[in-house]
């Protein structure tokens, strides 16, 4: 048992695990933010898809005016969709690359150039910016996930 603890406490010990913990919790937390952005302007636009959320503006007929979809709602929606099929693949390549021993600064730039490029993504989706930044920022993001994804299968290819 305590052989067991002495390697939970080298993992939490080492560099680039704690910088991968760090950078995973940060785009972790800008995808959760995206929920409440949504309901956000779920609320704000009176555009729901549910009926009982509709409950507080009216019942029957008058209620279903507010079972709509709304263009920012819709906007918001695809830019955490976006996250979802980007940040979850981060992860699962970021954790192996982080126990494949990366140098410490190779890791923490890949760990840090995608979290910038996931949050001027964000940025650029719900403000709008015009293209290619919105384009530019998904494609750097997922240029390093597949950086990574090399380096493990690199590192500890076993076929």
């Amino acid at each position: 048992r305590s052989g067991e603890m002495a390697k939970l406490t080298q993992l939490i010990d080492n560099e680039v695990f704690r910088a991968y913990a760090t950078y995973a919790t940060i785009v972790l937390l800008k995808m959760m933010l995206m929920s409440l952005i949504t309901a956000y302007f779920r609320i704000t636009r009176k555009a729901f898809v549910n009926p009982e959320d509709t409950a507080s503006f009216g019942k029957g007929e008058s209620a279903k005016k507010y079972l709509r979809t709304d263009p920012d709602v819709e906007r918001v929606r695809r830019g955490h969709l976006n996250d979802l099929e980007n940040i979850v693949p981060f992860l699962g390549i970021g954790l192996l690359y982080a126990l494949s021993g990366p140098e410490v600064s190779t890791a923490l730039l890949h760990f840090r150039i995608f979290t910038g490029a996931r949050i001027a993504h964000t940025f650029a989706y719900l403000i709008p910016l015009p293209q290619p930044g919105r384009g530019l920022s998904w494609a750097v993001a997922y240029s390093v996930t597949i950086s990574m994804a090399y380096k493990v299968l690199k590192t500890v290819l076993y076929l």
